[in-house]
């Protein structure tokens, strides 16, 4: 049974006029590294993002507009047990859903800094409903990285 009160009420009323789905939120992923200097230098000189709170023991980052924070630890495990079209993926993995002229720029910059991808840039799903570009790359830590490139944001779901 719920319990009315005021912050109840108002909490149904955010969900009735706003419903979940629809809400505008960022997403934040923490993970392990072994190395912060390091990972400053992959995540800020190669991936571009800008850094923000850190500890001894941590350290955020913007990236694409959301917010990762790396720790120190051991990196998850990993393996290739994904299966997607005809290619096995890394998982775990997380990444960056973007439009097809931000994909290839991404896809380009990482090119040009020598990163090494563990699936090449390229595009699946021609012509099916689910047409995608994707490449996946490791951090320094192991750990997976997806970017996808859609047409249009409509087409993620």
């Amino acid at each position: 049974m719920l319990v009315q009160t005021s912050q109840t009420t108002a909490t149904l009323n955010l969900l009735f006029f706003y419903p979940i789905s629809f809400m505008q939120s960022l997403f934040h992923y923490s993970f392990n590294v072994d190395d912060l200097s390091v990972a400053r230098d992959f995540y800020t000189r190669i991936l571009g993002c800008k850094e923000g709170r850190s500890a001894p023991s941590w350290v955020d980052f913007d990236f694409f507009g959301h917010q990762i924070s790396l720790h120190l630890g051991v990196p998850l495990k990993t393996a290739n047990t994904g299966m997607v079209g005809d290619k096995k993926v890394p998982m775990p993995h997380f990444g960056l859903v973007t439009l097809v002229p931000e994909w290839k720029k991404i896809a380009q910059k990482l090119k040009d800094q020598s990163v090494e991808f563990i699936i090449q840039p390229h595009l699946r799903f021609e012509g099916e409903p689910a047409e995608q570009w994707t490449m996946f790359f490791l951090d320094p830590f192991g750990n997976p990285i997806e970017i996808k490139g859609f047409k249009s944001f409509n087409d993620i779901f």
